[in-house]
Protein backbone atom coordinates (compact mmCIF):
# COMPACT_ATOMS: atom_id res chain seq x y z
CA UNK A 1 0.00 0.00 0.00
CA UNK A 2 0.92 3.61 -0.58
CA UNK A 3 0.61 6.81 0.99
CA UNK A 4 -1.85 9.37 -0.18
CA UNK A 5 -5.56 8.13 -1.46
CA UNK A 6 -5.00 4.60 -0.85
CA UNK A 7 -3.70 5.24 2.39
CA UNK A 8 -2.05 2.65 5.34
CA UNK A 9 -4.16 0.89 7.48
CA UNK A 10 -3.41 1.62 10.94
CA UNK A 11 -4.63 0.01 14.00
CA UNK A 12 -4.00 2.33 16.86
CA UNK A 13 -3.45 1.05 20.86
CA UNK A 14 -5.27 3.38 22.72
CA UNK A 15 -5.66 3.91 26.17
CA UNK A 16 -7.61 6.48 26.09
CA UNK A 17 -4.10 8.83 27.80
CA UNK A 18 -2.17 11.17 25.87
CA UNK A 19 0.35 9.68 24.03
CA UNK A 20 -2.32 7.32 22.53
CA UNK A 21 -4.54 10.08 21.57
CA UNK A 22 -1.69 11.93 19.94
CA UNK A 23 -1.57 8.88 18.18
CA UNK A 24 -5.15 9.50 16.75
CA UNK A 25 -4.62 12.79 15.05
CA UNK A 26 -0.95 12.03 14.41
CA UNK A 27 -2.43 9.45 11.80
CA UNK A 28 -5.13 11.16 10.80
CA UNK A 29 -3.37 13.92 9.77
CA UNK A 30 -1.20 11.66 7.74
CA UNK A 31 -4.71 10.58 5.43
CA UNK A 32 -4.56 7.60 7.06
CA UNK A 33 -7.32 4.99 7.24
CA UNK A 34 -7.65 4.69 11.46
CA UNK A 35 -9.34 2.12 13.69
CA UNK A 36 -8.35 1.73 17.55
CA UNK A 37 -8.43 -0.69 19.77
CA UNK A 38 -8.68 0.10 23.89
CA UNK A 39 -7.93 -3.28 25.86
CA UNK A 40 -9.09 -4.15 28.77
CA UNK A 41 -6.52 -6.10 31.04
CA UNK A 42 -8.50 -6.19 35.01
CA UNK A 43 -6.31 -2.80 35.17
CA UNK A 44 -8.02 -0.36 38.49
CA UNK A 45 -8.63 2.33 35.52
CA UNK A 46 -9.96 0.36 32.91
CA UNK A 47 -13.80 2.21 32.91
CA UNK A 48 -12.15 5.78 32.93
CA UNK A 49 -10.00 4.94 30.21
CA UNK A 50 -12.33 3.41 28.09
CA UNK A 51 -14.77 6.16 28.23
CA UNK A 52 -11.79 8.82 27.38
CA UNK A 53 -11.04 6.45 24.20
CA UNK A 54 -14.55 6.49 23.38
CA UNK A 55 -14.63 10.07 23.54
CA UNK A 56 -11.58 10.13 21.96
CA UNK A 57 -12.85 8.18 19.03
CA UNK A 58 -16.08 10.14 18.62
CA UNK A 59 -14.34 13.17 18.21
CA UNK A 60 -12.12 12.27 15.42
CA UNK A 61 -14.98 9.50 13.85
CA UNK A 62 -12.40 6.69 14.33
CA UNK A 63 -13.71 3.03 15.03
CA UNK A 64 -13.08 1.53 18.51
CA UNK A 65 -12.75 -2.35 19.40
CA UNK A 66 -12.95 -2.99 22.74
CA UNK A 67 -11.93 -5.91 23.82
CA UNK A 68 -11.12 -8.44 26.85
CA UNK A 69 -7.58 -9.67 27.56
CA UNK A 70 -9.56 -12.65 29.53
CA UNK A 71 -6.85 -11.95 32.32
CA UNK A 72 -5.62 -9.82 34.65
CA UNK A 73 -2.12 -8.24 34.25
CA UNK A 74 0.31 -8.68 37.42
CA UNK A 75 1.00 -5.14 38.84
CA UNK A 76 4.52 -4.90 39.75
CA UNK A 77 4.30 -1.12 41.25
CA UNK A 78 2.23 0.14 38.04
CA UNK A 79 4.65 -1.75 35.72
CA UNK A 80 2.87 -4.14 33.97
CA UNK A 81 5.73 -6.64 32.01
CA UNK A 82 4.79 -7.55 28.74
CA UNK A 83 1.59 -5.03 28.73
CA UNK A 84 3.24 -3.61 25.13
CA UNK A 85 3.89 -6.86 23.86
CA UNK A 86 0.49 -8.77 24.62
CA UNK A 87 -1.45 -5.67 23.12
CA UNK A 88 0.32 -5.98 19.89
CA UNK A 89 0.08 -9.51 19.51
CA UNK A 90 -3.38 -9.25 20.46
CA UNK A 91 -4.00 -6.12 17.66
CA UNK A 92 -2.65 -8.86 15.09
CA UNK A 93 -5.60 -11.25 16.17
CA UNK A 94 -8.45 -8.51 15.96
CA UNK A 95 -9.15 -8.17 12.27
CA UNK A 96 -10.34 -10.75 9.56
CA UNK A 97 -6.99 -9.71 7.72
CA UNK A 98 -3.49 -8.06 8.43
CA UNK A 99 -3.55 -4.57 9.43
CA UNK A 100 -0.88 -2.62 7.47
CA UNK A 101 0.36 -0.68 10.65
CA UNK A 102 0.10 -1.19 13.95
CA UNK A 103 0.58 2.13 16.36
CA UNK A 104 1.64 2.61 19.61
CA UNK A 105 2.34 5.20 21.73
CA UNK A 106 5.41 4.84 23.87
CA UNK A 107 8.30 7.66 23.66
CA UNK A 108 11.35 8.07 25.02
CA UNK A 109 12.97 8.75 28.66
CA UNK A 110 11.34 5.75 30.48
CA UNK A 111 13.33 2.79 31.75
CA UNK A 112 11.19 0.63 30.44
CA UNK A 113 12.42 -2.55 27.73
CA UNK A 114 8.88 -2.35 25.86
CA UNK A 115 9.30 1.72 25.33
CA UNK A 116 12.93 1.61 23.71
CA UNK A 117 13.59 1.12 19.80
CA UNK A 118 14.85 -2.38 21.24
CA UNK A 119 11.25 -3.88 21.62
CA UNK A 120 10.18 -2.15 17.99
CA UNK A 121 13.16 -4.00 16.30
CA UNK A 122 12.47 -7.48 18.52
CA UNK A 123 8.41 -7.14 18.32
CA UNK A 124 9.29 -6.35 14.27
CA UNK A 125 11.11 -9.21 13.78
CA UNK A 126 8.14 -11.46 15.39
CA UNK A 127 5.82 -9.52 13.38
CA UNK A 128 7.68 -10.74 10.38
CA UNK A 129 7.81 -14.62 11.62
CA UNK A 130 3.83 -14.51 11.14
CA UNK A 131 2.87 -12.03 8.52
CA UNK A 132 6.18 -11.92 5.81
CA UNK A 133 6.70 -8.13 6.37
CA UNK A 134 3.20 -7.68 5.55
CA UNK A 135 2.07 -5.86 9.13
CA UNK A 136 4.43 -3.79 11.04
CA UNK A 137 4.30 -2.31 14.27
CA UNK A 138 5.48 1.98 14.57
CA UNK A 139 5.89 4.11 17.12
CA UNK A 140 6.13 7.37 15.72
CA UNK A 141 6.65 9.70 18.91
CA UNK A 142 9.58 7.29 20.12
CA UNK A 143 12.16 9.57 19.80
CA UNK A 144 10.30 12.08 21.43
CA UNK A 145 10.14 12.79 25.29
CA UNK A 146 7.09 13.30 27.34
CA UNK A 147 7.39 16.85 27.29
CA UNK A 148 7.56 16.93 23.22
CA UNK A 149 4.46 14.64 23.27
CA UNK A 150 2.30 17.32 25.20
CA UNK A 151 4.04 19.81 22.84
CA UNK A 152 2.83 17.87 19.64
CA UNK A 153 -0.72 18.40 21.66
CA UNK A 154 -0.89 20.83 22.64
CA UNK A 155 0.34 22.47 19.09
CA UNK A 156 -2.47 20.50 17.10
CA UNK A 157 -5.26 21.27 19.40
CA UNK A 158 -5.46 17.34 20.60
CA UNK A 159 -8.83 17.38 23.37
CA UNK A 160 -6.67 16.92 26.26
CA UNK A 161 -9.82 17.41 28.42
CA UNK A 162 -11.04 14.21 26.82
CA UNK A 163 -8.50 12.44 27.89
CA UNK A 164 -7.67 10.06 30.60
CA UNK A 165 -4.22 9.46 33.05
CA UNK A 166 -4.51 7.98 36.12
CA UNK A 167 -3.58 4.32 37.72
CA UNK A 168 -5.92 4.95 40.47
CA UNK A 169 -8.84 4.73 38.17
CA UNK A 170 -11.28 7.13 40.33
CA UNK A 171 -13.58 9.60 38.48
CA UNK A 172 -11.48 12.36 39.37
CA UNK A 173 -7.41 11.34 38.67
CA UNK A 174 -5.23 11.48 42.45
CA UNK A 175 -2.66 13.74 41.75
CA UNK A 176 -0.33 11.32 42.93
CA UNK A 177 0.67 8.15 40.48
CA UNK A 178 3.04 7.80 38.36
CA UNK A 179 0.54 8.81 35.27
CA UNK A 180 -0.36 11.87 37.30
CA UNK A 181 2.60 13.48 37.96
CA UNK A 182 3.50 12.86 34.21
CA UNK A 183 0.27 14.93 33.16
CA UNK A 184 1.74 17.91 35.40
CA UNK A 185 4.34 18.57 32.72
CA UNK A 186 1.46 19.87 30.60
CA UNK A 187 1.13 22.68 33.45
CA UNK A 188 5.00 23.52 34.07
CA UNK A 189 6.83 25.66 31.99
CA UNK A 190 9.75 24.17 29.39
CA UNK A 191 13.12 24.37 30.97
CA UNK A 192 15.30 27.29 29.42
Amino acid sequence: MTKGNSAYSVLILLSGGVDSSALVHYHISQGEKVEAVFFDYGQKSHKQELLSAQKICNHYGVKLHHKKLGFKLSDYDGEYFCRNGLFILAGCGLLEKPVSLISIGIHSGTPYYDSSPTFINDTQTMLDGYFGGTTRVIAPFLDYSKRQVYEYVVNHQVPIQLTYSCESGQKEPCGYCLSCIDRRLLNEPAPS
